[in-house]
């Protein structure tokens, strides 16, 4: 039976997550506009309607709080990555579907790309320490191995594939277009950003993943 005591403790919990929800989201919205330089404490306390206090009371500064940002973004994608159920997808299919997820998501949330390259900017050191970012990216390329694995058992796929690596391509296709999308669409004279440019690089990058892990 509860306590009095742990019954008041609950709701106490979950107010301070919703504050703390509410302060990661408007941090990610603060350093997706600004990046870790130029973003503010005073506007992300403005953004989230909170105290400034309130934001130091939970993050020690502005680099922990761009740290915890970046788990939380990371969170977001890997979570939406299990809503996949690749294992339970034919191997091919699999691919398929997490090469078409991240492009998706990757146009759905700019912000992704804008905070990775913030971070990357400043060499990882927010991320370097992060025990929680290993441990949220982890599980998918352990997932993406047992897809390689069942597609090598079953004749489908050839073998000697580093799941790590095909993911990093697989991001890398996405990452790379739509990150420098203007300067390529200016370089080349077309709007890569355009709905039909959109699908064409979709159906490019799919066939580039799966013509690289099918076998002959």
């Amino acid at each position: 039976m509860a306590r009095p005591t742990d019954l008041a403790v609950e709701p106490r919990q979950r107010d301070a997550d919703r504050s703390q929800q509410t302060i990661l989201g408007a941090a990610r919205d603060e350093f997706h506009e600004h990046g870790l330089g130029g973003a503010r404490m005073d506007r992300i306390a403005d953004r989230a309607g909170v105290d400034k206090r309130l934001i130091y009371y939970y993050f020690e500064n502005k680099d922990s709080l761009f740290q915890a940002v970046l788990e939380d973004t990371y969170r977001g994608i890997r979570e939406a990555e299990q809503q996949l159920h690749l294992t339970d997808l034919p191997p091919a299919e699999a691919l398929r579907r997490l090469t078409e997820f991240t492009w998706n998501y990757y146009l759905a949330h700019p912000e992704f790309l804008t905070l990775l390259n913030s971070a990357n900017l400043h060499r990882a050191r927010h991320l370097a320490g992060s025990q929680r970012a290993r441990e949220l990216n982890s599980p998918l390329i352990a997932t993406l191995g047992e897809v390689l694995e069942r597609g090598r058992v079953q004749g489908v796929f050839r073998g000697g594939i580093d799941p790590m690596q095909l993911y990093i391509s697989i991001a890398g296709l996405s990452y790379f277009y739509l990150g420098n999308s203007h300067t390529l669409s200016a370089i080349f004279g077309r709007n890569l950003l355009s709905p039909k440019a959109r699908s064409e690089r979709l159906s490019h990058m799919c066939d580039v993943i799966l013509g690289y892990v099918l076998r002959d």
